[in-house]
Parts: structure tokens; C-alpha cells; sequence
């Protein structure tokens, strides 16, 4: 039997980590209630969004029956911006990485940066760790530090590559026992391997699964190979849940959902949405325009007039009184002047300086319940 909830409750990605550090009892403030423990799995399933294991139920099983509580990603919906309202236990007005791509400036002047691979221009630029060291471009503590900080022993469980990029350490920043792994089954052994064994201290785990995320983008949500995916998360969870100690939490959650792109359009060829822009940023379903100097407000015009009936678009200023990044302005300057919210399967591609994510199926970012909506998995 499905027992997802219809809705999500008022909390966030950004109460999990408070939460379990609660648990652990290392942090006072516990919005999600999680019961006490003495130490704590923390698994995230990329793009493995709430509204997909209610579709697909009868492939899920174990998640459909698991995922009693539902919550929010927070805006935007996309892994950078996720992982690091995750780790921090803010949302992205507060740690500024407010999207898959936006502008960002320093002495040599203004530039495009990508937070997830952390490169300058595009996902395929050159490395913006020197210009942009990641512990001070994103600057807030993250709940695992406050971990390590009272003795818990903090261990990553992810693929080598992610050791020490950028996005790791501007996002949960704490130092940690590193246990590479690329497959479910890798995971597994090494989750279990940590919290099986009798320990005089507590001890904490961050596992991340990508895999389920990329089949999403390339094949579809919801493919032949989507749903394969999906049945071996499932297992991999179902197995977890047993295998695990009584003494310890297992917490399962995601950092978005995924849409099927249904209805693309293209900036980078249509000249309405051009016009007096010199940068556009952001990703295909929440994109970033940046006009030039006196021209937000043709550019609002032109945007609003074009996209109506694909997007919502508004300024950066209704954008902060509508609190849609999360409450305060410290990194206003970050975000388009020009902000347009792909509705429906609506895509806003740029074939011309995007071409890999122009050709994706599954895409994410915006705020319709299929991309917001996440499970909160507790054991």
C-alpha cells in the first residue's frame, strides 16, 4: 500500500541535518522530531523525488511504504543548491549557491560560475577553485562540522571523485574518514562496515547515490532504464533498513525531483529574449537573465511577454520580497535581474552554450510538486 502523503510538510531539506544532529545529541533544535540515537546513516538518493515513488509504486515497494513523511527541496530544486542547504541546514539566500549556474564577481570583475562542477563560464569551463576558494565563497558552517566539533566521527560514503571538489568542501566543509564508492553494493559495505562494530564514540554517515539522477537526465524519469534503477535503490534501502544496527538512525532522503522536458525553448536562438541581456545563467527549468546596465526593465518585458504561458517570470526585486530563494538579501546580487520559472514540461534551453544539458530528457530546478517534493525516510 502507497503511504506517501498528498502533501509535504513545512519543513525542508535544510531541517535534515538540524535534525539528526539533534538525534545525535549534538544540536538543540530538532524540527523534524527525529527520535534519539546513537549514531546516524544519512543516505541521499539524487533526484529521487517523492511524486516518482508514488507513480511508480509497484517498482518501489519498500520506499512507496517507507516514505510516511514528505518534504520540501527548497528552491531552487537542483543538486549545488540542495546538498548545500543540506550540509549548512539554510536555505540558499543564506550559503548563496542560488543555482545550477549564476553570476558572481570579484576584483577581475563579474563571471558565470558553475557550483557544481565549480568551473567558471559553464559546466565545462576552467577551474574556478583558485579564483573562488570554496570555503570562502560559501562560508557558513555546516552541521557536520558542529558533529566533529563534539567528538562524533564523521564518515563519507560517495565516489572518489567527489573527495575533494569543490561543492564538497564549500558545502559540508568538515574533515571525515573517506570511504570511496561508486555502486549500491559498494555503499552497502562500507555503510555497514562503519556502524556495525562496537564504538566508544558516536559516529555519523553521508552516503550520496548519483546514479538514479543521470539515468533520470539522459534516458527520462520514468524509462526502462529510470525504473531499473529505481527497483535496485529500492533493494539497496530495503536491505540497509535490516542489515543496520537497532541503535542506529537511517535517514533517507532526496535533493530534488525530475520532469520529463516536454516543450523546449531556445534562448540562445530567439532574439526576444537576447535583446540587451549579457548573460544568462541558471539551468533549463529556472534561468537567471542579467541585463545590461538600465535595461532590467525591457528585459522583464520582453521575458514576460515571450515566456507567457511557459514561465513565470519576475524581477529579482519581487523575487526577494516573495522570499522565493529563502528570507534575506545577503547574496542578492547573485541572482538574474530577469528570473523566468518553467512551468509544465516547458524547457529553456541554450543550444549554442549548453549543448549537453540542451540535449537532456529529465530536468529539475523549478517549484511544481514534481521537482519539490521529497521523501523523509526515518528508521
Amino acid at each position: 500500500m502507497v503511504t506517501i502523503p498528498h502533501s509535504p510538510s513545512n519543513h525542508s531539506l535544510a531541517d535534515v541535518m538540524p535534525s539528526v544532529a539533534a538525534a545525535l545529541g549534538v544540536h538543540g533544535h530538532n524540527p523534524l522530531k527525529l527520535e534519539a540515537s546513537r549514531d546516524a546513516v544519512l543516505v541521499l538518493v539524487d533526484g529521487l523525488g517523492a511524486e516518482l515513488i508514488r507513480e511508480h509504486a509497484e517498482h518501489a515497494p519498500t520506499l512507496a511504504s517507507m516514505t510516511t513523511r514528505m518534504i520540501s527541496a527548497g528552491f531552487p530544486s537542483t543538486t549545488a543548491t540542495s546538498l548545500t542547504s543540506l550540509a549548512v541546514g539554510a536555505p540558499c539566500s543564506q550559503h548563496g549557491i542560488v543555482g545550477y549556474s549564476f553570476r558572481i564577481s570579484d576584483s577581475a570583475g563579474p563571471t558565470t560560475f558553475n557550483p557544481l562542477r565549480w568551473t567558471l563560464e559553464s559546466s565545462g569551463g576552467p577551474t574556478a577553485i583558485d579564483r573562488f576558494p570554496p570555503r570562502e565563497l560559501q562560508s557558513m558552517p555546516s552541521l557536520l562540522e558542529v558533529l566533529a566539533a563534539d567528538g562524533v566521527e564523521v564518515t563519507y560514503v560517495m565516489r572518489a571523485e567527489f573527495r575533494d571538489s569543490g561543492l564538497t568542501r564549500a558545502a559540508f566543509r568538515a574533515d571525515g574518514a573517506y570511504l570511496p564508492a561508486n555502486t549500491l553494493a559498494e555503499i552497502s559495505r562500507a555503510v555497514t562496515a562503519t556502524v556495525s562494530h562496537p564504538s566508544r564514540t558516536r559516529r555519523f554517515v553521508y552516503a550520496y547515490f548519483g546514479d538514479l539522477d543521470m539515468i533520470g537526465h539522459v534516458h527520462g524519469p520514468g524509462s526502462p532504464e529510470w525504473l531499473h534503477s529505481l527497483r535496485e535503490v529500492d533493494a539497496f534501502i530495503a536491505d540497509l533498513a535490516t542489515d543496520l544496527p537497532t541503535s542506529c538512525r537511517l535517514v533517507v532522503t532526496a535533493d530534488h525531483g525530475m520532469v520529463t522536458a516536454q516543450t523546449q525553448i531556445d534562448i540562445d536562438t530567439t532574439p526576444a529574449l537576447l535583446a540587451d541581456v549579457i548573460n544568462v545563467a541558471g539551468e533549463a527549468r529556472v534561468r537567471h537573465a542579467y541585463a545590461r546596465d538600465g535595461a532590467a526593465q525591457e528585459v522583464l518585458a520582453a521575458w514576460t511577454s515571450h515566456l507567457s504561458g511557459h514561465a513565470r517570470v519576475l524581477s529579482r526585486e519581487q523575487a526577494l520580497d516573495e522570499h522565493l530563494f529563502g528570507p534575506g538579501r545577503e547574496h542578492a546580487g547573485r541572482l538574474g535581474d530577469v528570473i523566468a520559472i518553467a512551468t509544465g514540461g516547458v524547457v529553456l534551453t541554450r543550444s549554442q552554450n549548453e549543448e549537453l544539458e540542451t540535449s537532456l530528457l529529465g530536468h529539475h530546478g523549478a517549484n511544481t510538486a514534481a521537482e519539490q517534493h521529497i521523501p523523509l525516510i526515518s528508521r
